[in-house]
């Protein structure tokens, strides 16, 4: 989703709009960390599998997004399901959004496949810092903006599926299935409205040699008014040094940047990777690119009653 329209008019419309849609955070390495916008994820990189991510948006340009991510989640073989938590700080001019989410899954294995379905639910704390939008050199009040600092909770809940076997992967999830709003009880009404988002990923792994592996995958993002897409491929050298790029947008109306990506795994438990995103869009004038780093520790040990052969499935991704 193109998050543009909320900075450049956020002094304009924040409070001028009863009702305002709330955006996701943006993600370049989305492909490294799916357990981000897909609850059926947590537990299908086999082991304990702790992920932490940073990215700066359109550097230079005053307000600009920033957004960290930590997320950690692991299978229960015994149960046949898996587990994850997770922590997000969004903030994006005079707003900053905190959530704060559990998820649960129920996985099936199907021959070499799995098929996994979760839920997960949590508190998102909109907060809204009224003295970026008042101008100093005015002592006007308007009844729709803060004199200082106010913040409100509501609760949030997502769901997903998720397949996965060797070569490919399949994932569909909606995220603020209760559509809530936020009031932050001023003396006119500032309901702010989360919009339930869906997210589409179709990824597939094809080996080329012995030591070469491609991943192309495809990102769709919809509100059901606004649709953005990410298009994308990785390539990854015996199964450790990696390179990659992407291409965010599908027409001259939704075309937002390309992005260049490179990592590698450290060691045989952490696995680190960079994003810079070139801007294309109308913005490109005003900012000098976003960047973006993730960082991933797996455990890379299955334990627990019920565990599969190790033979089953080699994540490519990780």
């Amino acid at each position: 989703m193109i998050r543009a329209k909320l900075l450049l008019s956020s002094a304009l419309l924040l409070f001028s709009l009863t009702v305002m849609a709330q955006q996701p955070a943006q993600y370049s390495l989305y492909m490294f960390n799916q357990y981000n916008f897909n609850s059926a994820y947590a537990g299908l990189d086999e082991s304990v599998s702790a992920t932490g991510v940073f990215r700066r948006q359109w550097l230079g340009l005053p307000g600009s997004p920033s957004t960290q991510d930590f997320n950690v989640h692991l299978p229960l073989y015994l149960v046949k399901g898996a587990f994850g938590l997770g922590i997000e700080n969004d903030a994006l001019g005079a707003e900053r959004n905190i959530k704060i989410t559990a998820a649960y899954n129920y996985q099936q294995q199907i021959g070499d496949s799995w098929i996994s379905a979760g839920i997960r639910g949590g508190i998102l704390q909109k907060t809204l810092d009224g003295t970026v939008l008042i101008p100093r050199d005015q002592d006007q009040i308007d009844n729709y903006i803060p004199t200082g600092i106010a913040t409100s909770m509501a609760p949030i809940v997502d769901a997903g599926v998720y397949f996965k076997n060797e070569s490919l992967q399949i994932g569909l999830s909606a995220n603020n299935l209760l559509e809530n709003s936020v009031d932050f009880a001023l003396n006119e009404p500032t309901n702010i409205k989360f919009l339930r988002n869906y997210f589409f990923i179709f990824a597939y792994n094809l080996d080329i040699g012995s030591k070469i592996n491609v991943s192309p995958s495809i990102l769709v993002k919809s509100d059901i008014q606004e649709i953005q897409t990410d298009f994308s491929a990785i390539v990854k050298y015996n199964d450790n040094i990696m390179v990659g790029a992407s291409f965010r947008g599908y027409n001259s109306n939704t075309i937002d940047a390309v992005v260049m990506m490179a990592g590698m795994k450290v060691t045989s438990n952490i696995t680190i990777a960079y994003a810079y995103d070139l801007p294309l869009s109308g913005l490109s004038a005003t900012n000098t690119g976003s960047h973006e780093i993730m960082l991933n520790y797996n455990l890379n040990k299955v334990f627990g009653a019920g565990v599969p052969p190790k033979i089953i499935y080699n994540p490519r991704f990780l």
